[in-house]
């Protein structure tokens, strides 16, 4: 009876069992879930509302990690300032770089901005490129097959679940970028100016003008200099519109905008990162909303 017992418990537990996935932001959980459905428990490391490039390695996270089955990141070295020394505290080698528990979803898209050079004089550069490409509502779909590849791959058994699940979520996907793109046919040719090459990836899908950055190089603090010519600029080009990011020093911002006669426009980065932004959609419509005002 107690063998009996045993067999029947061991049955329900793997009939109930999820796949542990972590994901280094918010808007690959979402999309996780998404494909994921009620086969995955997903755990998303990075808070939202604050810089993407630097993660507090609190233990609670090596925790998640420890459990994961699979590891989503971003890549394009997004995470390398915080995310090694994590993976060193969890010793689950399951989630290592090139491990079946692994998965970089940079691999699936076209880099912007890739440095001919790297150098650290030219700032925090990043060798890859620009690794905001999140930014794109049209890259969602392209990560969304990538994940579900992945999943298949480690849960063979409900692989026929996640794309059907990947299917309906690209039909819905896909008749809303036709509605969003037709939005943003309304911001095409703004003229802006951002904080960090933080949007430049939606800036280019849309259309936007944009006339450069108020950090003079990635990562370095705007000069007196700098932001003098950034005034300037703003003032010889008719630039009306700043995008500011939620975690940089807001200061500078208001100060070029007091002195141009532009707005400071606050844009989400992530899911989650401002008030009203928990879904893919409405993180989406939030920045269609801010910039086509």
């Amino acid at each position: 009876m107690k063998k009996i017992l045993f067999i029947t418990l061991l049955a329900t537990v793997s009939l109930f069992a999820k796949v542990n996935v972590v994901t280094t932001y918010a808007y690959l959980g979402e999309i996780v879930k998404e494909v994921g459905g009620e086969n995955v428990k997903v755990d998303v490391l990075a808070d939202p509302t604050f810089d993407p490039h630097f993660v507090v390695p609190k233990p609670s996270l090596i925790t998640k990690l420890r459990r994961a089955d699979l590891l989503v990141v971003n890549g394009g070295q997004l995470e390398i300032g915080w995310l090694p020394p994590l993976l060193r505290g969890a010793q689950n080698g399951e989630l290592n770089a090139g491990a079946k528990g692994f998965l970089d979803v940079s691999g699936v898209i076209t880099m912007l901005n890739k440095p001919a050079v790297v150098s650290r004089a030219l700032g925090d550069v990043h060798p890859d490129g620009n690794p905001h490409f999140a930014l794109d509502p049209h890259n969602v779909g392209v990560i969304a097959k990538l994940i579900t590849k992945k999943l298949s791959l480690l849960d063979g058994e409900n692989s026929a679940a996640y794309e059907k699940n990947l299917a309906l979520f690209l039909e819905e996907w896909n008749q809303y970028l036709k509605q969003y793109d037709t939005k943003m046919g309304a911001c095409k040719g703004k003229k802006v100016v951002q904080y960090h090459e933080l949007f430049t990836y939606f800036l280019k899908r849309y259309e936007f003008e944009l006339y450069g950055n108020i950090e003079p190089l990635p990562g370095i603090t705007p000069s007196s200099k700098s932001i003098l010519k950034t005034v300037n600029l703003m003032k010889e080009k008719n630039v009306k519109t700043i995008l500011q990011d939620v975690y940089h020093e807001k200061k500078t911002a208001q100060f070029i905008a007091q002195k141009s006669g532009a707005d400071v426009i606050i844009v989400p980065h992530d899911v989650g990162s401002v008030e009203g932004t928990d879904t893919l959609k409405s993180f989406y419509n939030t920045i269609e909303m801010r910039l086509c005002r």
